[in-house]
């Protein structure tokens, strides 16, 4: 079932569009900012986005840009055409003006749908945070940091897994076939040594410590 995430601050219309896309067989989860949105996308990972322009928080044009892997098709209530071309040449891949009949929209994300290319395994997002798993580089907003090989397992683990605490057993097991130097006495090393340099992209502290537990991935303020 393909999965639709709805960023749109009308509840009218996140409403009509969760019935019509729930009749269409699409599972659907919905946002209503543009900072709500982008700690859920990690979680949610949907198929397709449908963005609105106009909303609380950060604007859709500052969310679309962080939107990496996934089609966006702006819905927007908006019509400067200088606004459709700058938002189709940013990475939107459609655009629709409200208000929209439905029929059109529904085709419109089918054929997004048909055409959009299978997810990059390699690429992992945690709000503005992102993984290249094969090039071991955490990123934030074009700043970088290259993590070694036991660094990057733990990111990948922790990002694959967003809303959970990850006991310190369940993270030695997980990546012992990534990298089978790490042990119990080094892990709490190689975790405050990734801290640090994902500290070190914008400020935040994206690795909370749970006490007697593990560790889990901390939204950025």
């Amino acid at each position: 079932m393909k999965h639709i995430l709805i960023i749109d601050d009308d509840v009218a219309i996140g409403d009509m569009l969760t019935e019509a896309l729930t009749l269409e067989g699409y599972r659907v989860s919905r946002a209503y900012s543009g900072t709500e949105a982008l700690l859920a996308l990690p979680q949610a990972r949907p198929d397709l986005v449908l963005l609105d322009l106009m909303l609380p928080g950060l604007a859709g044009e500052q969310v679309l840009p962080q939107i990496r892997g996934i089609p966006v098709i702006v819905v927007s209530a908006k019509v400067d055409v200088q606004d459709k071309v700058d938002l189709l040449l940013g990475g939107a891949v459609d655009y629709v003006t409200k208000p929209f009949e439905i029929r059109e929209l529904l085709a419109r994300i089918a054929v997004r749908l048909r055409q959009a290319p299978a997810p990059d395994a390699a690429r992992f997002t945690f709000g503005p945070l992102e993984l290249d798993a094969d090039t071991r580089v955490a990123s934030v907003r074009g700043a970088e940091a290259r993590l070694t090989r036991t660094e990057c397992a733990i990111l990948k683990l922790l990002m694959l897994n967003p809303t959970q605490v990850i006991t310190k057993s369940t993270i030695l097991d997980r990546i012992s076939l990534d990298t089978p130097d790490c042990t119990e006495s080094s892990l709490k090393m190689h975790v405050s040594n990734l801290r640090k340099k994902l500290r070190e992209l914008d400020g935040n502290d994206y690795i909370e410590a749970v006490w007697g537990i593990g560790f889990k991935l901390r939204a950025p303020e």
